[in-house]
C-alpha cells in the first residue's frame, strides 16, 4: 500500500466516526514526531499494539479486500493482567475482510452503525478446513443456525459471538459500517488462521510523509 492511501484512509476513518459520534483516545491524532517524544509513560500503547491498522491482507487491492481498525485497548499476557480486547472497525461497502478464525481468541462483532454488516461462516474441521455442517452461534444472546456459507446480515444495534475454530468473512453493504469487535486478548502475529495465505500487514510504499502511525511502527 501507498503511505499517501494510508494517510488518506485514516482520514477519511476519523471522519466516520466522527459523524456516528465515537470518540478516540487523544493520542488517536499524534504525529510521528510527537510519538517519537514518548517514553516508558506510552508503552502499553506500543506493547500492546493499541492504535491504528489499515491492511490490505497483502492482496493489493484495499478497496475489495482491506479493513481500517482502530484498538481501543488490549490485553498482552506476558505484561499484565488484562484479559480483553475491544476494537472499531471501519468496513467499507463491499469491502471483505478475507475469511479466517482464531485458535484461542473468542470475540463479538457488534455493527454500531450505518450499513449492513453482511456475514458468511463455516466452522472449521479438524484439518482446518471450512466444513459443510450447519453453524450455530449467537446473536444478540439469541441461538440462531445457518448453513455453511449462507450471507446473513446485523443491523446496526445487533452483535454476533464468535468461538474459536468458526472461519468468517464479514463486508458492508447499503453504505460504510462501523463495526465494534469486543474480545478475549488480540495477538495477530500468532491467532489468526487465513484460509488462504495472506499477510496481515501491509508492505508500505513510501511515497508520502507519514501522518499517523500504525500499530506496528512505533518508535522504541
Amino acid at each position: 500500500m501507498k503511505r499517501s492511501e494510508i494517510n488518506r484512509y485514516v482520514r477519511e476513518a476519523l471522519d466516520f466516526l466522527a459523524e456516528h459520534r465515537f470518540a478516540l483516545p487523544e493520542w488517536a491524532t499524534w504525529t510521528p514526531a510527537m510519538w517519537a517524544d514518548c517514553g516508558d509513560a506510552c508503552r502499553e500503547i506500543r506493547d500492546n499494539a493499541l492504535g491504528w491498522d489499515v491492511t490490505d491482507f497483502g492482496k493489493g487491492d484495499f478497496a475489495r479486500e482491506g479493513l481500517t481498525l482502530f484498538t481501543l485497548r488490549n490485553g498482552n499476557p506476558p505484561h499484565d493482567r488484562k484479559p480483553y480486547c475491544e476494537k472499531i472497525m471501519v468496513v467499507r461497502e463491499g469491502q471483505a475482510t478475507p475469511m479466517h478464525f482464531h485458535w484461542h481468541k473468542m470475540e463479538d462483532i457488534i455493527n454500531r452503525g450505518g450499513g449492513e454488516l453482511c456475514m458468511r461462516v463455516w466452522r472449521a474441521d479438524e484439518a482446518e478446513r471450512p466444513a459443510d455442517a450447519e453453524c450455530t452461534f449467537r446473536i444478540d444472546g439469541i441461538e440462531t443456525t445457518v448453513r455453511a456459507g449462507e450471507t446473513f446480515r446485523l443491523r446496526p444495534g445487533q452483535s454476533i459471538t464468535f468461538e474459536p475454530y468458526v472461519y468468517h468473512t464479514f463486508w458492508a453493504e447499503g453504505g460504510d459500517c462501523l463495526a465494534g469487535e469486543v474480545s478475549m486478548v488480540n495477538d495477530d502475529t500468532a491467532d489468526n488462521r487465513f484460509y488462504e495465505p495472506l499477510g496481515r500487514y501491509p508492505r508500505i510504499d513510501e511515497d508520502r510523509p507519514a501522518e499517523f502511525l500504525l500499530c506496528n511502527e512505533y518508535p522504541r
